[in-house]
This record gives structure tokens, sequence and C-alpha cells, in this order.
């Protein structure tokens, strides 16, 4: 262009050099602006995020600074992951640090794993992809909760220091004693279920004890080994490395693998599952934690109440969106211990298989000692040890439990309280509760004993606690107005000096006092509701929850062609048993002095007629083999016109030959009837040594007992003995053999 002389030629250079910076200017400003719009929106967050996060580090010095306030005494700081303590001026409502803070805690938390195990191998994996990632990826969040999960559980490590406090409080030579001081502090009665305890809790002991044994055995064992192949001990006393030794030492440690560490195996309760039936208030739930009270360990509770899907249980896996572990993955998080005692709660009300899995079929798993000790969640996707943890499951009921669950139990029944152990158990334990609760002191409520045994007999009769505890707190209001009014009426009278308008405040609360508190009882105490009556008898039964009952089998006679109808929304064993009384009865009726013939029929002559037989409750399904006694007295008392006392109630399962079968439950219905006021039982004679064993000597003491074989003599004892016509029981039959 220097060149170029003449203006017209250099001005025609200029505009292609021009020319050609300008294309050259506008594709790289093209070139930028494609840049700029590939950025995506994560990459655009990420920047914006590391910016915010080195404001608020700013804005925090500043604040730091600018308080300048010492740290109090006596308050500690908050704790870094390499033990120091963080500035005074955070606290857990600033943010968590930078990312290095993080880092270092999750991998402080992952160092102390047992080195070559996999859930170490698994959290350096999640560890390396977590630094790779961005913090605004999605992915970093996923990986972020893992870790947590992962880092929280109580994996084996290279510090024991929990499972040598269990085995201190194990080895302790009256742990057995102070267990039983424990259960005795916490529960009244309930003996054969403290013996099944004491005995669970001398077993785990005795394992305990035999394998602290072993683990020191072997420690000896391998430190001999190490000190006869070590030759530099032989050489050298000195323990101090030589010069350049430990250099060459620390080279070949920091090169070589970590030689792995074996750590001590806790106690492995291989044994049984506790299973504790029986129905509501029983205290089934606190003696599952009285049992960890005795043994040191974390309690905790896991209902299983209307769990409907599997992943409850297992967990979800990790490819679904806001995943998560299941239950008992969440509760060893939760307790921090490898030996907690986990209570199963409401395991009957677990639900079957449909399209989101068997949750049943996924407890099999971790009810199985020989498969716990790998459970594998589907979240965490690493197997881990429940051998240790003491599970005890509780029910109301065996009927919805499938058959592969219950095997791995042992089930304990709990038939509920006498009224002897209820009144104990409310004046040394409902009582001081709910004055706790009401903000009432010892000295402002005194309850009778004939208080407490007429709302127990008259008020709730149940064979749990629940409804008496509830009836105690509305004593204890009831008088804390009493005692707000009577106070503060003091106050008001020395100032208006009307101090006779005022009631002078009475603690006790005795019998004549509950049914202005508590309302008119649900039960007559003349008992008028039972009546002795033609075709009607009182048997006994057990409730869905466990509960023992009396319930009254109702019969009439209609107009009809001899057939039998049944209702009260009555299961298929139960009809058979109707129709089997009947067809005994009718055999029989000659010699029970109903017919004047033996081929007369009862129900077709002289006149044709119905028998309608009734259970009340209709709404309550009822079914079980243990109805046949009751129904023959009742067809018997029907046809007959004699009557069955009130008092008297009965249970027994008959065949078509007259014989009384055993039935289940013994212990449930006599304290049923107990409760209802029953004085005389018949029962069958294979049900005796039931009886003898499980029923208190106090309500033994005040019931009357028959036991009887033959449906003859059920009826003797029913009707009373002589009734029928005994020279007609061996009538000569013709064989039509």
């Amino acid at each position: 262009m220097l060149s170029t002389s003449a203006p017209p030629a250099r001005l025609q250079l200029a505009t292609s050099l021009l020319s050609k910076q300008a294309s050259i200017a506008e594709v790289s400003q093209k070139i930028n602006s494609a840049v700029d719009e590939t950025l995506t929106k994560q990459q655009k967050e990420y920047y914006l995020r590391q910016q915010l996060q080195a404001i608020q580090r700013e804005l925090a010095e500043l604040n730091r600074v600018g308080k300048g306030s010492p740290k109090p005494s006596g308050v500690p700081g908050k704790q870094k992951p390499d033990g120091g303590e963080a500035d005074v001026g955070s606290n857990e409502f600033d943010e968590d640090g930078d990312e290095a803070d993080y880092l270092a805690e999750i991998k402080s938390k992952i160092e102390i794993m047992m080195p070559g195990s996999e859930e170490r191998k698994t959290g350096v994996k999640e560890y390396k992809r977590l630094k790779r990632i961005p913090a605004g990826s999605m992915e970093n969040g996923v990986i972020r909760t893992y870790l947590d999960w992962l880092t929280s559980l109580p994996w084996p490590s290279v510090e024991n220091a929990q499972e040598d406090q269990s085995l201190e409080i194990l080895k302790d030579s009256t742990f057995l004693t102070r267990a039983r001081e424990q259960l005795d502090s916490d529960h009244f009665g309930l003996d054969n279920i403290k013996r099944r305890l004491i005995e669970h809790l001398a077993v785990i002991r005795l394992k305990a004890l035999r394998q602290a044994e072993a683990d020191e055995l072997t420690a000896k064992e391998a430190s001999r080994k190490a000190g006869a192949s070590s030759p530099l001990q032989n050489v050298r006393e000195d323990p101090r490395p030589l010069k350049g030794e430990l250099s060459n030492v620390s080279q070949r440690q920091s090169t070589s693998e970590p030689s792995p560490q074996h750590p001590k195996k806790g106690v492995r309760v291989k044994g049984p599952i506790l299973l504790l039936v029986g129905p509501p208030g029983c205290g089934k739930t606190s003696i599952a934690s009285s049992l960890a009270k005795a043994l040191g360990r974390p309690f905790h509770r896991i209902s299983l109440g209307g769990v409907r899907d599997e992943a409850e249980i297992r967990g979800h896996r990790r490819t679904y969106v806001a995943s998560g572990p299941g239950a008992i993955i969440t509760a060893m998080a939760k307790v921090q211990r490898p030996d907690p005692v986990l209570l199963l709660d409401e395991i009957d009300k677990v639900g079957h298989a449909s399209y989101q899995g068997d949750p049943a079929s996924a407890l099999l798993e971790v009810l199985d000692p020989e498969q716990n000790i790998s459970f594998k969640d589907h979240y965490m996707n690493i197997p881990f040890d429940l051998g240790q943890v003491i599970f005890i499951a509780t029910a109301n009921s065996l009927d919805t439990i499938s058959e592969p669950l219950l095997d791995r139990c042992e089930i304990i029944r709990l038939s509920g309280y006498t009224y002897d152990e209820k009144i104990h158990i409310a004046r040394k334990f409902l009582l001081p509760k709910q004055l706790d609760a009401n903000g009432l002191t010892s000295d402002r409520l005194t309850i009778t004993d004939d208080a407490y045994l007429h709302i127990a007999s008259y008020y709730t009769r149940e064979a749990g606690v629940r409804s008496l505890e509830r009836a105690i707190g509305s004593l204890a209001r009831w008088k804390a107005v009493e005692w707000s009014t009577s106070s503060d009426g003091n106050v008001s009278t020395e100032k208006t000096k009307a101090k006779d308008s005022v009631e002078v405040y009475n603690p006790v609360v005795d019998v004549d006092d509950l049914e202005a508190i508590l309302g008119v009882p649900k039960w007559d105490p003349e008992e008028k509701e039972r009546e002795e009556k033609k075709g009607l008898v009182y048997g006994l039964v057990v409730s869905g929850h466990g509960e023992g009952g009396v319930l009254p089998v109702e019969s009439v006679m209609t107009n009809g062609s001899g057939k039998l109808q049944l209702t009260g929304s009555l299961g298929d064993v139960i009809r058979e048993s109707g129709e089997i009384a009947l067809s005994w009865v009718k055999a029989h009726a000659y010699m029970l002095g109903i017919t004047t013939s033996l081929a007369q029929d009862p129900l077709k002559e002289p006149h044709p007629i119905d028998i309608h037989l009734h259970l009340p409750s209709g709404a309550v399904k009822k079914d079980g083999p243990s109805a046949g006694v009751a129904y023959v007295c009742a067809f018997v008392s029907l046809l007959t016109g004699l009557t069955v006392p009130k008092y008297v109630a009965m249970t027994g399962e008959t065949t078509l030959r007259g014989r009384v079968t055993a039935v289940g439950g013994i212990k449930e219905k006599v304290l049923g009837a107990h409760r209802e006021g029953i004085r005389k039982v018949i029962l069958p004679r294979s049900n005796k040594r039931d009886v003898e064993h499980d029923i208190p000597a106090e309500v033994m003491a005040k019931m009357e007992f028959v036991y009887v074989s033959r449906v003859e003599e059920a009826l003797e004892a029913a009707f009373g003995p002589g009734v029928f016509h005994p020279g007609q029981k061996s009538i000569p039959m013709e064989s039509r053999l």
C-alpha cells in the first residue's frame, strides 16, 4: 500500500483490505455467538452457583470480622471433619461450607471402613465419581444422597468401641439379675413371657462369652505367629528404626496394598424370632423396649401396619426418581449400632402379594438367621449384616400371617390381665403417668381399690389396660378442674369474703363418684343383660384381636318343614358344627325325653317346625370349631323347655359320636368369662392341663371348672344332674348290619 503512489489505486487497495477484515470479523462474531449458544443450562447454573458460594463465604467472613465477639466459654464450636472446630460465628443454619469440607467428611467416614470390604470399595468408587461430576449436575445430587446413606450405616470398622461396650454389659455377672429387675419394674405379671425373655438373654450372654474367649485365643495365636516370623525382633531389641529405615518402611507401606483387617465378630442371635401375639393394650411393645434397656442397646420400632409395597421393606432401586432405602436399612442408619433391638409392630397387618410385590415374602429374608447376615437392600445394593440384630414381632392374630413367616417365629401368647393384675398396674404405672400428664401430684388424686375394680368390671371390660388408662385420665382431668376451681375460689373469697361458698377439695375417688365422672356404666352391675330363657345359652369365644369374651347363642322355633337356619355372619366350619349338633340331638331325642318313640323326628312330629339359631353381632365374622357344645345345649333347651343358668358358659367341639374334643384359646376364653362374671365354665377334658398351667390361681379360686369328654356329661353340667331320664340311656337297639 505504501508503494502505491496513485490515490485512486491506493483507495481501491484499502477498500479490498478493509472488506476482507470486515468479513473475517463477521465470521468471528458468528462463531462466538454460536459458542455462547452452546453453553448448557447446567454449565450456567454451575458458574452462578460457584459465584454465589464465593459471595456467601465473603459475607460470612465480613460478619465474623465485624462482630469480633470472643467464643463463649464452655460452648463448643462446630466440629470439622479433621477433628478441629469451625469458626464461632457459624451455626447449623449456615451453609455446610465449601465442597472440600463435604468431600473431606465423606472421605474420613469411608476411610474407617474395613479395608477390602465391599462397602469400602463402593464408597471409594462413588467418591471418585462425585469429584468428577459438576456440583450443579443432577447426578451429583444422586451420588451425594447415596454416599450420605452409605456412610451413615454401622458398617464393620477398625474401631470397635460400640461392640466392646455391648460385650462389657454381657460380661457382667449381674446381667441376668438386672434384666429381671428391669422387666419386673416395667411390667406386672406376664411371668411366662418374662421367663422366655430371660432364657433368650441367657443364650445371648453365653454366646457372647464363648465368642469373646475364641477371639482372645485367636488374637494370642496371631501375635505368637507374628512374633515367631519377625527376624528383626531377634536381632535388634531397640524398637526405634535405624537411620534411613523409617523412610524405606514408609515407602514400602505406601506402595504395597493395605492388608485386610478382620473385625471382631458381634454376637449373632441365631435363634427363633420372638412373635408376641395378644389383644391390644397388653404390653407387647413395651416388653421389647424393656428388653433393649436390659441389654443396653438402642430400640427402634418399625410399624408394618398397612404396608403394601415390597419396596418399603427392601427399598427402591437407584434408577427411580427420589429413591431411597427400605425400612430396615433406614432403622439401622438411625440407631447407628449393628446390634439394636428392632420391633416389627403389627406384622399381621402386612399386605399380601399384589402388583407392587409381596412385603410378607420380603420379610422372610429379614427374619431368617441363615439369610439376614447378607441382607441386600435394593437401594444400597450391598450386603448388610443383620445377624446381630434382635428382632421381636407383634401381632393381634395369626390368621393373616403366612405359614412360611410363622415358621421363622416362636409364638408367645399374651392373653390379657386379670382384675387383680389390672389393679396393680393401674396403681403402679397408669396413675403416676396420668398424674404427670395432667399436672397433678400424688396427694391431689387418690383412687381406691374398689373404684379400680369397679372401673375394670363395669366400664372397661377388656384384655389390656388402654381403656382403663383412658378412664383414669378422665378422673385426673376431673380432679384437675376441681383443684383449679377450689384454689382459685379460695383466692377470690379472700377478697370477696364469701368463704362459705367454696367447697373443700377432696382428692379421693370412690365407687360412688364414678358415675358422675365417667357416666353410666357400660355393663350393668346386676347383670340384667343375661337371662335364663328357653333356647338361650352362653358360649366362650375369642375375638379377632385375641380378646376372650362371652357370646349368647339364641334359638327359636317357627312353623316350617324341619329345616335349620343359621345366621350371624357364620363361616363354613361353625355352620357345620350346628348341623352336627342338631343331628346328634335328633339321634338321641328319645333318650333326652324330647320324643315318645325312637322313630319320631323332633322337627316334624307332632307338627313340623324350623329352628332358627342366631349368634349376635352380625357385623363380626365368626368361625372356628368350638361351638358344638353350646349348639347342643341350645337345641336341647329349646326342644325340652329347660333353661341353662345365666352364670354358666361353655366351649368345646362335638362329633357325631358325642365326643367333646379339645379347642384352642382356653386362657383367653376363661379370662373373658371371668371379666363377664361367669362362675361356672364347661370345658373339654383334654384342655384340663391348659387350665392348670395358664390360668392364674386367683381366677381358678373364683370359678368352677367342669371337664367333660362326652356330650351327655356336658348336658348334665349345664342343666343339672338327673334332669333327663337316666334309665333310658341304655335302650336296646336292633342291629341293622
